[in-house]
């Protein structure tokens, strides 16, 4: 009973979304503090370990960043209202408290990835038995990884606790929340010397590691974040030199033989399979109708009746979409068949969201087509998640050329390009705004950037309270306080854990 009271005392972290624990400060397949973080091998398994709970951020993230918005939505369940559809229902809604258990699990993964990397980091630089060429690929993944998770956690909550060293005692896990200007000045010292010390991709693929061209597109999002425009700009523009570009097809992006492609500037790496070493993506069984047989896009049957109904593309999004945009098709597809009595999709037909028009009988229920490759075993597919695209790169250095009064055509029509559009006829700041914004919506839809992008750019109240009206005069299940979206929410509340362990220290976000 000791240990656990420790454990809670040195981690102050959340419960996850599916189960409560606590978060491990050491990595996974660690020994001891005396017998590892020895030798150049044991720092870069530490390493490998600090990577990992990107796949945990994302299984929530993509309930704060891309549900939160007006890109997706969630398929409602009324016959099972239990607390976990309800807690992922709120998120969705802006309805969501301090006690939203899939909104805190974004927080608590975070923190796991900084504890594992601040193990690394400190213990590196104390190392006397390894050479500074050595170390220094090592420190720029981890202060990479340690840059992105305060990234994630300062966007979507605000001010967080500051975490820069092991936690070894109590004492070192209450710390009071941070200003976000001082979160994002450790987030640039560490983008900075990731950049310094990580290399560009010797070759494409690349082995899915963080690169110098990681580090210095998520600090140019920073930047963007904090309207640093040249800031932005200078970085942006050494991409190219490094070797990355579209590719050919949009598409070809997220297909699995084409990860890690010279349009990948990162993504969270996963590989199917049934055995031990296997780590499936199964992300796409929850952003489908939820059925007991999907074999009609999965191949194999699967029962997903327990995890699917989320993260459902919007008519609104659909509708955004130009004449001839490549990427309406290669990112949405329809799901055609009819709910039984149990509110669980029956699947009858895949069809293309191109024209749709249902057969009689029929409801067309609209899906993620981005991730559906490989889906053949029931664990779950072989597709990377995108953090970071060039595409993505490109649209950000149109933005930043344009808030500075310069031409953003290049960058923005060679994407438009690439999607079968033709150039934009805007010319004037305002609306290019406009149209950058949305060419960011359609090219990165799905990819967890559209809540941020409205935050940033001042227009997520407006977005979603118009997006919500319109919403309730299409569907009968929300409630008369959905889609109320003040200042206030455009920030999450600090997980009711984080308060309770740390009273006075951690003070809750004004409106929860």
């Amino acid at each position: 009973m000791k240990k656990i009271y420790i454990l809670i005392a040195l981690l102050a972290i959340t419960a996850t979304a599916c189960k409560k624990s606590y978060i491990d400060l050491n990595p996974e397949d660690s020994y001891t503090g005396a017998n590892f973080y020895i030798t150049a091998d044991q720092f870069k398994q530490a390493v490998i370990a600090a990577y990992a709970p990107l796949r945990d951020v994302l299984v929530n993230d993509y309930f704060t960043s891309e549900m939160r918005s007006d890109n997706t939505i969630y398929q409602p369940y009324p016959s099972n209202r239990g607390t976990a559809y309800i807690y992922r229902e709120n998120i969705s809604d802006f309805t969501n408290t301090s006690t939203n258990d899939y909104a805190n699990a974004v927080w608590q993964h975070c923190y796991t990835g900084i504890s594992r990397t601040n193990i690394v980091i400190e213990r590196l630089a104390a190392s006397t038995t390894i050479d500074a060429a050595t170390k220094a690929p090592i420190d720029g993944q981890a202060k990479f990884l340690r840059a992105w998770y305060y990234f994630k956690l300062v966007r979507l909550y605000g001010g967080v606790p500051l975490f820069l060293k092991e936690v070894k005692k109590a004492d070192d896990a209450f710390l009071a929340r941070s200003t976000p200007e001082e979160i994002y000045n450790q987030i640039i010292a560490d983008a900075k010397d990731a950049i310094s010390e990580l290399a560009a991709p010797a070759k494409f693929p690349q082995t899915g590691e963080a690169t110098k061209g990681s580090a210095t597109m998520l600090l140019a999002d920073v930047y963007i974040t904090q309207k640093k425009w040249a800031d932005a700009e200078t970085l942006l523009t050494t991409l190219a030199g490094m070797g990355y570009g579209l590719n050919a097809d949009y598409a070809n992006a997220f297909v699995p033989t084409n990860k890690n492609s010279k349009e990948s500037l990162f993504e969270i790496q996963y590989l199917e399979g049934l055995d031990a070493t296997s780590t499936p993506n199964v992300i796409s069984f929850y952003f489908l109708p939820r059925s007991t047989n999907t074999s009609i896009i999965t191949v194999t049957a699967v029962n997903n009746s327990s995890t699917g109904g989320w993260n459902t593309p919007t008519q609104d999004l659909i509708n955004t979409y130009e004449p001839g945009d490549k990427r309406l098709d290669a990112s949405i597809g329809i799901v055609e068949g009819a709910y039984n009595a149990s509110d669980l999709f029956v699947y009858s037909a895949k069809k293309s969201v191109i024209g749709y028009v249902p057969a009689a009988g029929k409801i067309g229920v609209p899906y993620i087509k981005k991730y559906e490759h490989g889906l053949n075993f029931n664990t779950g597919s072989n597709d990377n998640f995108p953090i970071y695209r060039y595409a993505d790169a490109l649209l950000l250095l149109a933005e930043a050329k344009n808030e500075q009064g310069k031409s953003p055509l290049t960058e923005l029509n060679t994407v438009r390009a690439r999607a079968g559009l033709a150039a934009t006829t805007a010319t004037d700041q305002a609306s290019l705004r406009d149209v950058i914004l949305h060419e960011r919506r359609v090219e990165l839809a799905f990819e967890n950037h559209r809540w941020h992008d409205l935050t940033r750019s001042g227009k997520a109240i407006e977005v979603m309270n118009a997006f919500g009206a319109a919403l309730k005069q299409q569907v009968s299940y929300l409630s008369p306080d959905a889609y109320t979206v003040t200042a206030n929410k455009l920030l999450f509340p600090i997980p009711q854990p984080e308060v309770d362990l740390n009273p006075g220290k951690m003070v809750q976000n004004p409106g929860y």
